[in-house]
This record gives C-alpha cells, structure tokens and sequence, in this order.
C-alpha cells in the first residue's frame, strides 16, 4: 500500500508542476500579445535584445547604423512594455529562457493574427457605409478588394496620383512603367478625406475617418470603432496608463494592417507585389519617432494631441478653479457638516 501511496504521490507532483508550467507558458503567450501592437511589428524579440546587450559591451563610442538604432528604439520600448522580464531572465537557466521567448514570440505572432483578420471584415463594412460603392464590397471575398476594386482601389493610390484618371487606373493595374506602387509613396486612406495636397503633403497626414475607426477596433473596441465623428468618450485613458500615452505612435502598425485589409493579398506577408511592408512601417516610424527637427517635433505633438482628443477625449479637471471646487457638493455638505459640529460643540 505504501508502494501506491508513494506513486500517488509523485503523480501529484508531476501533475502540480505541469500546472504549474502551464500557468507559466500562458502567462508568457498573453503577455507577448503588447509585443507586435506596442513595440515592434516585424523585428524579432532576440535581435531586440541582442542590439541592447551589444551596445551594453562597447568600451567607447561608435557611429551606429539607423537599423540598429531602430532595434535600439525597440528594445527599449520592449522593455518598458514588459518591466519584469529582465529581472525573470537572470535567475533563468538558457532553456528556461529559450521557451519563454518562444511563448513570447507565439503570443505576438498571434495578437497580429488576431487584429489582422478583425480588420480584413470590419474594414468593408465601414467602406460600404462611409463611401457606399456600387455594388457593396463583398466582405467575404478578399480577391475582389485590392486595384481591382475602384473603392479599395482609391484608397490605395499613391498621393502624387490620380485615381480617378483612367490612364492613371489602368497603368497601376497593369503595373506599367510610371504607375508602379511601392511602399515610396503615401497611400490616400492615410489622409484626411483621402486626399492629399501635392503642394504640403504633411497636411491631413493621419488624420483619416479609416485610421481613427482602425485604431478603435484594436485598441478600444469594435463597438467604439462606429463613431469617431466627435471627440472621444470623456475617459481620458492616456491620462492615467503609461503605455496609452504612447499607443497612436505604436498604431503605426495599424496602418500597416489597413492596407493589408483594402488589398486582395489573402494571407499575411512582408511583400504585396511591388509594395515592401517592412520599409513602410520603418516610414512611418521615423515620420515620428525621428523627426528633423524642432518645429516638425512640434507638428507631430500637435497630431498625437488630436489623436488623443479623437480616441480619449480630454478631461477639464485642471480647468476647475479652487473657488468653484469650494461651492461643490461634496465640499458644502463636509463644510456644513463641521459648522454644525462645531455649533454643537460651542452649546454644550
């Protein structure tokens, strides 16, 4: 009997530390889940890291590379978005470490699945409504989107071109020479009423009903996605979370995933025909994180403003002054609480 107690008793520790391991493992996928919306939508989690533990072994200065800048930039947003891994993975053993990054990895390939296909169908639904083609975009048939569909197509087209120019159609279709479309040039869904002036092409950059209901999709809700004719809400969220106040400049993979929703490619990939996402996504990045200088700071705080205002609202608490805040209720009834207890007090 004491033979089966004892394997009884290795089979509950067998199955505690399976538990135990899957706790682990599903802690790490959901956690991994920030990697591809809040830091990095195509490098890998070891170059990130590996960048940083370079650079920590240099004896003096080196010029560096804009890529390895860049993978600098992410890892420490990586590690911001993620404050206990460093502290985790120096009492881990080099398995340990390897799976964990492995969950990491899994978690954030699939967060980006995840929004992918959310937007591949939400994405017609809001071009029938805004825009209302003739016919409707079939949501379920991802072939008839892309150039081969004037609405989706229009939205693709290169700023400098003219969409509704049937030389202009017929040359990007057909991808002759002039009219290829590469990742070089700012597709119109990225512009305020998809529209672009040629003579000051930051204006309106960004600034898209698109854009700010994509954005919504991911980062809020769905439901939140169906107004964005007015400010936000009134919750001021960027007010109160750290990584909020960052999330429209991390939204730059969402314009990556936009325009993978309005083509035809049915399947994630880097490379849609002509147009290379890696280099996009690295434009926009630098359109904001490495502006060239002050006053194009300034005019890309200016737009996370407006995105701020658009998605979260803003609050006024700051306004209300110390006067106003004395004649509230909360305040009168405390104060008139204390007179009656001090006149109390004074007829005894």
């Amino acid at each position: 009997m004491w033979k089966i107690a004892a394997l009884e008793e290795k089979i509950q520790v067998l199955e505690s530390g399976q538990a135990i391991k899957q706790r682990e493992t599903n802690y790490y996928m959901s956690q991994g889940r920030a990697i591809r919306r809040l830091v990095t939508l195509y490098d890998n989690i070891e170059d990130l890291i590996s960048e940083n533990d370079r650079r920590c072994e240099l004896d003096g200065d080196e010029d560096m590379t804009l890529e390895q800048d860049r993978l600098q930039m992410g890892y420490i947003v990586f590690s911001n978005a993620l404050r206990w891994l460093q502290a985790k993975a120096s009492d881990m053993e080099y398995d340990e470490y390897s799976h964990m990054l492995k969950k990491l990895r899994q978690g954030a390939d699939s967060a980006r699945g995840d929004d992918t296909s959310k937007l591949k169908s939400l994405v017609v639904d809001w071009l029938n409504r805004e825009l209302k083609p003739n016919p409707p975009i079939d949501p379920d048939d991802k072939h008839c989107r892309g150039f081969i569909n004037d609405t989706c197509g229009k939205l693709l087209c290169p700023t400098e071109l003219d969409w509704n120019n049937p030389t202009v159609r017929a040359g990007i279709r057909d991808r002759a020479d002039g009219y290829i479309v590469t990742e070089m040039s700012w597709p119109a869904f990225l512009y305020k009423n998809y529209t672009a002036d040629p003579d000051n092409l930051e204006e309106g950059l960004f600034k898209s009903t698109l854009l700010l209901q994509a954005f919504k999709a991911v980062f809020t809700s769905p439901s939140s996605a169906k107004d964005v004719a007015g400010e936000g809400d009134g919750a001021n969220i960027i007010e109160h979370n750290r990584h909020a106040q960052k999330d429209f400049s991390h939204s730059k993979k969402v314009k990556t995933h936009l325009r993978f929703a309005l083509s035809s490619v049915t399947s994630w990939r880097s490379v849609d025909g002509d147009f290379d996402y890696i280099p996009f996504w690295h434009s926009i990045v630098d359109f904001f994180e490495r502006p060239p200088g002050r006053i194009a700071r300034q005019r890309v705080d200016q737009l996370l403003a407006w995105w701020t205002r658009k998605v979260f609202g803003t609050s006024r608490r700051a306004e209300i002054s110390e006067g106003a805040k004395a004649h509230m209720s909360v305040n009168a009834l405390a104060r008139q609480r204390s007179q009656l207890d001090d006149a109390m007090f004074d007829s005894e």
